[in-house]
């Protein structure tokens, strides 16, 4: 009986040597457990770098529909951008918000130059000549006229003109002035007719579309330079002319 009670039990020597060896290895169990507990977390994660990254190019998205700047181009004029991105206020507010870029004159603005759209943002100064009429009239006194011509080539001309044209309902196209031009002065602004009878009458015919001086005053219109050399001024007048006598400039095929 002696010998049974003090008998080693197989089962208990197993059971401490399992727990010997449990205890030794801890650290080592623990480790696993961590790394699963990582695989769980890893898609999570990914699913929030996922979402992070539409969100991102959603943004990106609506910052390419929706423009908040314009680079100007050569040929550009403040008028000419208010009107194609439908800037609330016109040239004059389109001024305002970037006064600090474009400098004193808003007649010059040079290509490269990075200008705001974001108007609404961007309230004018509170003084007079943050007033467009106050603006307005600032123009003119330095121009002789509303708006000076600010393109320096022919496809600038037109596109200026066509832009003044449509803000008054005056009909005319792209190809229908250019063709008259390149009849009527070759692409020159300088163009003068000294020999035919206006000239004898001493009215010569000058500018793009050769427009006689009581023409011009006639059919000048408010937004342009009262030039008649002044490219846009003298297309203007010129087209506001044939619309009255020939429905469009479209409709004029030669001296007209």
């Amino acid at each position: 009986m002696s010998r049974g009670l003090h008998a080693r039990n197989p089962f208990s020597a197993r059971r401490l040597r399992l727990s010997l060896a449990l205890a030794a290895g801890g650290a080592g169990i623990a480790a696993p457990l961590l790394a699963a507990g990582s695989a769980h977390a890893a898609p999570a994660q990914v699913q929030e770098q996922a979402q992070s990254a539409r969100s991102g190019a959603a943004a990106q998205v609506k910052t390419e529909q929706e423009p908040s700047s314009y680079t100007v181009a050569s040929g550009d004029t403040l008028y000419r951008i208010a009107l194609d991105h439908d800037i609330e206020g016109g040239w004059n507010t389109l001024y305002e918000a970037n006064k600090k870029t474009v400098g004193g004159d808003p007649d010059l603005i040079l290509p490269g130059q990075k200008l705001t759209l974001d108007t609404a943002s961007k309230p004018a100064e509170n003084s007079d000549d943050a007033t467009p009429e106050r603006a307005d009239r600032s123009s003119a006194e330095r121009t002789g006229g509303v708006h000076k011509t600010q393109s320096t080539n022919l496809d600038g001309w037109i596109n200026e003109a066509l832009a003044i044209m449509k803000q008054h309902g005056i009909p005319g196209t792209y190809d229908g002035i250019h063709r008259n031009i390149i009849r009527e002065s070759g692409g020159d602004p300088n163009a003068i007719n000294n020999w035919d009878i206006n000239a004898q009458n001493g009215t010569p015919s000058i500018g793009l579309l050769q427009v006689i001086k009581p023409t011009f005053d006639s059919f000048h219109v408010e937004g342009t330079a009262y030039d008649q050399r002044d490219p846009v001024a003298n297309i203007v007048a010129a087209c506001n002319y044939a619309a009255k006598t020939y429905g469009s400039i479209d409709n004029v095929n030669g001296p007209y």
